[in-house]
């Protein structure tokens, strides 16, 4: 009886039925993969970007459907120059699709957000879609695109395109429709124009998603090259009038850009270019490559103020770099045939950005848009941050932060000189002037990087196809130039680390880095732009006018008293914050005294005392000639003849 009861007891004690271990769903069908052959039809997209009080984009496009074959529509997510799945996926809304003037059904896919499955109807040659693009009204919740008087049409959140074919092979035929009285510029050609409404000449879509449009209702056109080989223009848009006028000498500088370029690359991989231009206190600041044309947003005294202007003004010859490098030569695990479907790697960023960035530089001093003293400033201010104020460079190596724009989108992290963010840029400039100094040093001044321009971009110069590159390519292109063990020199500075940046280039350039307590015209340019004070190279942090901290150097004096970004100043040595001099007062009476400056820090609704035992006065980054060295800097900036 007592066995019966304890067997009673167990099987109560035991579950109805044993359940299964879990295991993964089944995942949905993969996408269509991207393939190299003709899409039967072509693409009709219109684009009503009138809507500038509401910052609504509407888009329509019918669509062919080839013949048996389902249809997904995708969404561009991998945005080129951007280098990241960035497209601004939760900014489409209101999709409808119909044929034949019926409704049809569509799906989001269930892994792939940015998919759109089209049940099409039996029979169907086309359908209609139609969606708007909700585009920022706020900088937070994006680049603001457009204001009461410009916009502008970047094409990428406004179509949708068939998967399965390679971009190239999609004929589109768009137009669209701008605000009354607005001019327009694009590197698209224009098939008629009337009443505010442009429609474009059929081209692949991948031309036209390299196309943007800008519009305005203040506008200039430039030209940049009269009789030149191929049109380029300069076409600004502005907040108000004044804005448009150039001094005589600042457009001779913008035209010497582009003979500057033309003698440094070779050959143009263009029919035209423009260089579409907005100045601008409402719009979105930008700087974005595309292979006819570039997207630039500067602040609305970019003409009128060049001295203010200056820490920008190496953008433009950026940017006009990449019609070079980035657009016709472009590293092969960065280019895709869709911009959806296959993801892109940014493994060789440091020469796509890094070496546009030292070019960007070294035009810009050559054409006269920036001076040889505000070029070295610039330069002089990326090394002292790599250098001084980077710390993360002893954990993270420079080839690992070329993975920044997927991890992160292109957003910073609080604690940026620990994680590092975007130094390929900066340490980019370093690396190639260090190979440009080795060359002209090892051969006795007679070759230069801009023989490895000439040779690694300019293969065909009729040719503005994409080609693309790869390490090897690099190093076999340099060793034409100047035999050496190109390999082992960039790798070494790639996956090396700290501390310290590599500063060869600029000692062997005949210059040294050096601080001084008196910030060069460049540092004050920088501070007043951001309204603020850069402190980094002292107390190891930025302040803005208010006593926020903007940013602290992991481990630096600042970061050693607690401080942290966010936080505010409210007092120094017990005297109210009154403005960042405050702040550099008692910096500058902290080198001669004993005691630390103290801080009233307000973190949230919480107060607390902070002091920092700093002694070292005010420090600000400055390159230095040496001595009796060879001025080869002063020869990478002198125009080419």
């Amino acid at each position: 009886m007592r066995r019966l009861l304890s067997l009673l007891l167990l099987a109560a004690a035991a579950p109805v039925c044993a359940l299964a271990a879990p295991t993964p769903s089944p995942q949905p069908p993969a996408l269509p993969q991207p393939q190299d052959k003709p899409f039967p039809g072509t693409i009709e997209l219109a684009v009503d970007a009138t809507d500038i009080n509401r910052h609504i984009v509407r888009i329509e496009e019918t669509v062919p459907v080839p013949a048996g074959e389902p249809l997904t529509l995708l969404f561009p997510r991998w945005l080129p120059g951007n280098h990241a799945p960035s497209g601004p996926l939760p900014l489409l809304a209101g999709l409808t699709v119909t044929a034949e003037g019926k409704p049809v059904a569509w799906r989001r896919d269930a892994v792939d957000m940015g998919a759109f499955h089209i049940d099409v109807p039996a029979g169907a040659h086309s359908v209609h879609v139609a969606f708007q693009f909700l585009s920022p009204l706020f900088p937070s919740d994006g680049r603001v695109v457009m204001t009461p008087n410009m916009v502008e049409v970047e094409w990428r959140p406004d179509v949708l395109f068939p998967a399965g074919y390679y971009q190239r092979d999609i004929p589109v035929h768009a137009s669209v429709k701008l605000p009354d009285g607005f001019q327009y510029a694009t590197a698209l050609e224009t098939e008629h124009a009337a009443r505010g409404e442009i429609a474009f000449r059929t081209t692949p879509l991948e031309v036209l998603l390299d196309s943007p449009v800008l519009a305005g209702r203040y506008f200039s056109r430039i030209d940049l090259d009269p009789g030149g080989v191929a049109p380029v223009h300069l076409d600004v848009v502005a907040d108000q009038p004044k804005d448009l006028v150039i001094k005589p000498e600042d457009l001779q500088a913008h035209r010497n850009l582009v003979q500057q370029a033309y003698r440094n690359f070779g050959g143009h991989h263009y029919d035209h270019y423009d260089f579409l231009f907005s100045v601008s206190g409402e719009m979105g600041g930008v700087g974005l490559e595309h292979q006819r044309s570039n997207e630039v947003g500067s602040a609305e005294y970019y003409f009128t103020d060049p001295e203010k202007s200056a820490p920008g003004r190496d953008l433009l010859p950026h940017e006009y770099t990449h019609s070079w490098n980035g657009k016709f030569m472009r590293p092969a695990d960065l280019w895709s045939p869709d911009d959806h479907t296959v993801p892109e790697r940014d493994s060789l960023i440091w020469v796509y950005e890094g070496q546009t960035d030292y070019w960007g530089q070294v035009l810009g001093a050559r054409s006269g848009i920036l001076d040889a003293e505000q070029t070295r400033d610039i330069i002089a201010t990326e090394a002292a941050e790599l250098d001084a104020a980077t710390p993360g460079r002893v954990w993270r190596n420079l080839q690992d932060t070329t993975n920044d724009p997927i991890i992160a989108w292109h957003r910073p992290t609080a604690w940026e000189s620990w994680s590092r963010f975007g130094d390929y840029y900066p340490e980019g400039v370093l690396i190639w002037l260090d190979a440009d100094t080795l060359i002209r040093e090892r051969s006795g001044g007679k070759r230069s990087l801009t023989d490895f321009a000439h040779l690694f971009f300019d293969v065909d110069g009729s040719d503005w196809t994409t080609h693309t590159y790869t390490f090897e390519d690099v190093v076999k292109a340099l060793n034409k130039i100047e035999p050496y063990d190109w390999a082992a020199f960039l790798r070494a500075r790639l996956d090396g680390h700290g501390p310290g940046a590599p500063l060869d280039g600029i000692v062997r350039g005949g210059w040294k880095l050096v601080y001084t307590d008196t910030p060069s015209a460049l540092q004050k340019s920088m501070d007043g732009v951001r309204k603020g004070a850069d402190l980094s190279f002292s107390l190891g942090l930025t302040l803005s006018g208010d006593g926020t901290v903007r940013a602290v150097v992991w481990d630096g004096p600042a970061f050693k008293a607690g401080l942290a970004p966010g936080n505010k100043i409210a007092a120094v040595n017990g005297r109210a914050l009154d403005g960042t001099e405050t702040l550099t007062d008692a910096i500058k009476q902290a080198k001669d005294a004993g005691g630390p400056i103290e801080l009233l820090i307000r973190d949230g609704a919480q107060y607390r005392t902070a002091r920092i035992d700093y002694h070292g006065g005010l420090r600000y980054p400055h390159l230095e000639r040496i001595a009796g060295a060879p001025d080869r800097l002063g020869e990478i900036l002198t125009p080419l003849k």
